[in-house]
């Protein structure tokens, strides 16, 4: 709020008519009327008069088909009274007034007349505090907190550069541990477990699954109705500040998935806000997402845009969050996602993308890009879209990275094969060389791959129990040896075997088990050697850093390359870069003498084999020092003659 209108609206009573009061600047109105306002969580919503801890709130809202709008709530009894009448401002649709009368924790909503005549109560769309579900009020808060994380915001430009190692723990808050039966750690009692467990596993991230205000807790908050506001389930705004700043205190960053893709149809929430279809498409073949029964935001209106785009800049600059993942990107690119011939309306030029959407996402991350370049935005995109993390100066959509679903598909497809028939799919495994590089990606094993009856990763692995964690470790030893930055969802990190279910927590007590508690030491030590590794990090996105040496083996289910580092030899911290090679076994046989062409003669040193005992594995395969000889092998003068565990990774590195 301006110094201009802090004098308006505080000299503005209760009890006083406000009909001819401007409590919107014209810049305000000009930016809003333009499309161009990305800060409408300091223009719309309950404002404060003086400071957020004082009495008093300027009310506003975007309602432009009302023909009257009150603000009611607990300090008016919920009663419709003039002293409480929004007015319009200019041409804008924003209706605004003040009740200086308005406390911390008040709950209140619109009470909004529609054109024909119905009066509608609406809670807040840029309120920053609701109330805890069923319930659906927004609350008047106090955004009030001293940050104490300077140090962190100071260093992230370089901790999220595209060259360094980050490794991104999945999670949902109220399931991720009950310190009681069915009850879920709060903000205050969570960042210091939490902090404590992705430290010991070697994560540099957290994703918080969608923790905006969700009336449905089964929707995992992918059903948002408040887009300013997190949920009340694990407490107050204030203190999911403090979970951030303690996290970034114990460097971690924090990632927010959000979900500008589609909203629910709660009477109270967006959608015909003010008796018309204000945020969605007013036709439902392009207002209505049939997967999920909720509408799409139509992005060819500007004020949706700068709706959406406020909502990022408000969780960005409010909260510290260092990225933003956006939900169901494929589904706003194209106008026929998920739907039928005759059951969509073609582009301006016949076509199936969604332009407004494409501008919609530009405009976002561009927006983004200028304020706070350092801030990640991640794509959840799962076709061929081109240029989805290219720069929008260069005509990309403008994300830092994409989600690789294709590489999650392929390969949990191949994994799932009985090893006997794997050597007939072997293009699962390989096929992935076709477009590593053409996006900057993210490898998730995300929870879509642990819902819905497909299991947990550990009971989608073939044969008996030993085979089964042999497997899962195996698979991790792809993810983490692959180019791209890693995501894994909670429970993964300990070869969890029940599927993940909201209403249960990470089921803890396997770690008793040595076969969960050695995928976990797994999780750890690939964490550990990913940081420490620069030819594990620092060409992600890039060819130069990625080399197949074994390619074609099908028949004995074998695959292996080299990772470089972007300088190899250079001098990285207090050790010297240099190349790593990745081997691995998909069959239960140990193939011994297996020889390895490499790309210089010298020492050849095991950093980590993934059938060591200390994962759970029998302690076959190769380890320590080996020699590299001639002859050669796959077009290379010198070769390594190891043993390959089985079902197993074998990662070497020359000595240094």
């Amino acid at each position: 709020m301006t110094a201009d209108e802090q004098e308006v609206t505080s000299s503005v009573s209760p009890t006083e008519s406000v009909s001819t009061a401007q409590l919107i600047s014209d810049h305000d109105r000009w930016l809003f009327s333009e499309g161009a306002h990305s800060r409408l969580f300091e223009l719309l919503g309950a404002q404060p008069l003086t400071s957020w801890s004082a009495p008093g709130r300027r009310f506003a809202v975007w309602a432009p088909s009302a023909t009257r709008v009150w603000v009611v709530g607990d300090f008016n009894g919920w009663n419709v009274n003039d002293a409480y009448a929004l007015t319009p401002q200019g041409d804008t649709g924003i209706w605004a007034g003040v009740a200086a009368d308005a406390q911390i924790g008040d709950r209140y909503k619109f009470r909004i007349t529609t054109p024909h005549g119905y009066d509608v109560e609406r809670a807040d769309p840029v309120a920053f505090a609701s109330e805890l579900a069923p319930a659906t009020a927004s609350v008047v808060t106090d955004l009030t907190y001293e940050w104490s994380d300077d140090s962190w915001l100071a260093g992230r430009p370089n901790r999220q550069r595209h060259d360094q190692p980050i490794s991104v723990y999945e999670m949902h808050v109220g399931s991720w541990r009950h310190p009681e039966a069915y009850q879920s750690f709060d903000w205050n009692t969570l960042a210091e477990p939490l902090a404590e467990h992705l430290h010991a596993n070697g994560f540099t991230h957290v994703e918080l699954m969608p923790i905006t205000e969700h009336p449905f807790y089964g929707s995992w908050g992918y059903q948002t109705t408040s887009y300013f506001a997190p949920t009340p389930r694990y407490g107050l705004p204030t203190e999911l500040m403090g979970f951030i700043d303690k996290l970034h205190n114990n460097d971690l960053g924090v990632i927010l998935d959000w979900v500008p893709s589609h909203f629910p149809s709660d009477e109270f929430a967006l959608g015909r806000f003010d008796g018309s279809p204000l945020y969605e498409h007013a036709d439902p073949k392009e207002g209505w997402h049939p997967d999920w029964n909720s509408y799409i935001f139509n992005y060819g209106r500007h004020e949706v845009r700068a709706f959406l785009i406020s909502s990022a800049l408000s969780w960005i600059e409010r909260y510290h969050l260092d990225g933003i993942r956006v939900d169901a990107v494929a589904s706003m690119l194209y106008r026929d996602y998920s739907r039928e011939a005759g059951e969509w309306i073609p582009n301006k030029f016949g076509g199936r993308e969604n332009l407004e959407a494409i501008d919609f996402l530009r405009q976002l991350n561009q927006t983004i890009g200028e304020s706070h370049p350092d801030v990640l935005t991640i794509a959840e995109e799962s076709t061929s879209f081109p240029g989805v993390t290219r720069p929008v100066s260069d005509g990309g959509l403008g994300f830092h990275y994409k989600w690789d679903m294709g590489w999650m598909h392929d390969t949990l497809e191949y994994f799932e094969f009985d090893p006997v028939h794997r050597r007939f799919h072997h293009d699962d495994v390989t096929r992935r060389g076709m477009w590593a590089f053409s996006e900057n990606y993210v490898l998730p094993l995300s929870h879509d791959e642990v819902v819905h009856g497909k299991g947990s990763l550990l009971s989608k692995m073939p044969g008996d129990e030993w085979q089964q964690f042999a497997n899962l470790r195996l698979l991790y030893a792809n993810q983490w040896c692959s180019p791209g930055k890693k995501l894994l969802f909670m429970g993964q990190e300990l070869g969890q075997a029940p599927e993940w279910h909201h209403d249960h927590p990470i089921a803890w007590a396997q770690l008793d088990a040595p076969l969960h508690r050695g995928v976990m030491t797994w999780v750890a030590e690939l964490n550990r050697l990913y940081r420490a590794e620069p030819a594990l990090h620092q060409l992600d996105n890039h060819p130069d850093g990625f080399e197949w040496v074994v390619l074609d083996d099908g028949e004995n289910s074998v695959v292996a390359w080299l990772r470089y580092p972007a300088q190899a030899g250079a001098d990285v911290g207090d050790s010297l870069a240099r190349p790593v090679l990745c081997v691995m076994n998909h069959t239960p046989l140990v193939r011994s003498d297996y020889r390895i062409g490499v790309p210089d003669g010298s020492q050849w040193e095991v950093l980590v084999n993934s059938d060591e005992a200390r994962f759970g594995g029998t302690g076959a395969g190769s380890s320590g020092v080996i020699d590299a000889s001639s002859p050669g092998a796959h077009g290379r003068e010198h070769a390594l003659s190891l043993e390959l565990p089985p079902l197993g990774a074998v990662i070497l590195a020359p000595t240094r």
